[in-house]
């Protein structure tokens, strides 16, 4: 009984352990993902997972829940690392992520998703004073 106890009080040690050494993304590329995830959230585009298509609200609470789990292994630091190791695929199937904007062929999400990056990056930059 007693080992069964100790066995128990370990476990929990080392799930608060674990839990302790994850880190959030630091809070300006956290601010980057949101806006990135808003923007496609917004554009009208459709988001295909495995197969079927989702409205861009659907995208972001999915791509927002992988974030979460992302963040708890500590797996990502960057805005470019939640692209690669969580918007671009599906980590059941392997299969890619596809956006779809209207009149548009699907394309691939990762590099959907860095130009998008890119273009928010650079109206952040020409909107401020040099």
């Amino acid at each position: 009984m007693r080992t069964v106890a100790a066995l128990l009080a370990s476990l929990v040690l080392l799930a608060a352990a674990g839990a302790a050494s994850a880190a959030p993304l630091p809070p300006a590329a956290r601010g980057e993902v949101d806006a990135l995830l808003n923007r496609l959230q917004s554009s009208g585009c459709e988001f295909n997972r495995n197969g079927s298509w989702y409205t861009g609200a659907e995208a972001r609470a999915h791509l927002l829940k992988k974030l979460d789990y992302l963040e708890g292994k500590d797996m990502v630091q960057t805005v470019e690392q939640f692209i690669e190791r969580g918007a671009s695929g599906s980590s059941m199937s392997g299969k890619p992520y596809l956006v779809r904007c209207a009149g548009r062929a699907p394309v691939e999400s990762g590099p959907w998703l860095k130009a998008e990056l890119q273009t928010a990056r650079a109206a952040q930059a020409a909107s401020v004073p040099h």
